[in-house]
């Protein structure tokens, strides 16, 4: 019997513990898999439970009504030895405990990553990177409006109705596009605010948004932000954090109460533990078939992992959800293939696509070397993302969701005590996993 170790249960590590399960299902071998959260957060949703299009439940897979197989552990992971092969975890109940394991996969992800060198970033930004930060941003966001309407100070209003987004990538374009288009519809349910009077800005260091897209998606994308009213601050930087404002590179000081951080991660602290090769980016090098040279029984997938994709030219496989699923299809069968003595097969599979949302039904992108934008373009996004989402349950669930946002206006409720708790938590360790990262709090 082999002791098969899943360490993360982000994309990679679901579902390689399910393709395991399938394959291995006629066997005595052990799968276990390690995670700081007892669900598997479906990340590409997120904007849309942020902005209240979803149930924020629904974009949750509980892990151990899905694994029925697979020995779930929650837990932390300290220390990797794989010299011993055995990991040290930390306990939900506080206790260390030590995992033997034959084969190890690494599906640790990246975690968030807030540049310490800006003043204030860690104080006033919160990221959009868990659950919780969605759900306290939407929150946020209406709170906002709440004490723009109450309000008869122009600047403490003027503060209340700019947000400010850094980064403009896949993660910042889409959170800004979904969360602008909860705040115009919720507009109509407040008499004293215009939708002129809200400013909503993207701040992007390089010279494009989207730089993963081809240029004429992310030329139309801006496009389509300016025609919303969303500034695009091109190859500008955040200079300074401060209470109740941010300082940008180009030296304006722009009121704000809130920042939103969508920029900068980085690869799980504990790949630095693995003794073996790693590319600029400090991922673990693995080969086509998702093993660790020099580790026998080590694997990686996922934004841990620089694995090679023979269909783009040996390439490393850009870090997207797409990809992850895709690897772990295979390192699941490469597994088995190892226990049975067959050959392991190399991950081919190139990029089939990539769409981005930019609310209100509206996106862009290129589906099969296609370029395709606006209503189909969403409404391609949504095909796709409700195909891959896992369970039966959850498909009707958001399904069901999509059809009521379609049919009524978005609701507007402010969870004031989830809000009250998020800001209550204390600033998060910058090395801390993302799916147990806090958010700092916002200027207030």
């Amino acid at each position: 019997m082999a002791r098969i170790l899943i360490l993360g249960g982000g994309f990679g590590g679901f579902y390689t513990a399910l393709h395991l399960e399938r394959v291995v299902r006629r066997t005595d071998h052990q799968v276990t898999l390690v995670s700081n959260e007892n669900y598997l957060l479906y990340t590409p949703l997120l904007p849309e439970a942020a902005a209240g299009a979803i149930e924020p439940r629904h974009v949750v897979v509980p892990l151990r009504s899905v694994l029925r197989r697979t020995r779930v552990n929650v837990a932390e992971v300290q220390h990797i030895d794989v010299v011993d092969h055995s990991v040290v975890v930390r306990t939900s109940a506080e206790e260390e405990q030590s995992l033997d394991y034959d084969h190890l996969v690494l599906a640790l992800g990246s975690v968030p990553r807030f540049d310490e060198s800006i003043p204030g970033v860690r104080e006033h930004a919160v990221g959009f990177k868990t659950l919780a930060e969605a759900i306290y941003l939407r929150n946020h966001v209406l709170q906002q409006l709440e004490l723009a309407e109450a309000t008869s100070d122009e600047k403490g209003r003027r503060a209340s109705l700019t947000f400010v987004f850094v980064g403009g990538g896949y993660a910042g374009i889409e959170a800004t596009g979904e969360l602008f288009g909860l705040a115009r519809s919720a507009l109509r349910f407040y008499p004293r605010l215009r939708n002129e009077e809200m400013r909503w800005m993207v701040v992007e260091a390089a010279q494009t948004i989207l730089s993963d897209f081809a240029s004429e998606i992310a030329t139309y994308a801006m496009r389509r932000l300016a025609g919303k009213g969303i500034e695009v601050r091109l190859m500008t930087t955040l200079k300074e954090a401060r209470h109740g404002a941010v300082v940008l590179s180009t030296g304006e000081v722009v009121p704000t109460r809130t920042l939103v951080w969508t920029t900068g991660v980085t690869v799980h602290p504990l790949a630095a533990e693995i003794p073996a090769a790693k590319d600029g980016h400090g991922r673990l090098v693995t080969t086509p078939s998702l093993e660790v040279p020099g580790l026998p029984g080590v694997w990686a997938l996922g934004d841990i992992a620089a694995v090679p994709d023979e269909k783009s030219g040996g390439q490393p496989a850009p870090a997207t959800a797409q990809h992850a699923l895709q690897q772990a299809r295979l390192l699941g069968r490469n597994v088995a293939a190892a226990l049975a003595g067959r050959p392991r097969k190399a991950f081919t599979f190139g990029t089939r696509g990539m769409l981005v949302t930019l609310g209100d039904r509206d996106g862009a992108g290129r589906l099969l070397g296609i370029p395709v934008r606006g209503l189909f373009a969403w409404w391609m996004t949504r095909t796709y993302h409700l195909f891959q989402l896992p369970t039966l349950a959850r498909k009707a669930r958001v399904a069901f969701d999509w059809t009521i946002a379609l049919c009524f206006p978005r609701d507007i409720a402010q969870l004031g005590s989830l809000a009250q708790s998020r800001r209550d938590r204390s600033p998060a360790d910058a090395n801390q996993p993302a799916d147990q990262k806090t958010s700092p709090r916002l200027g207030q």
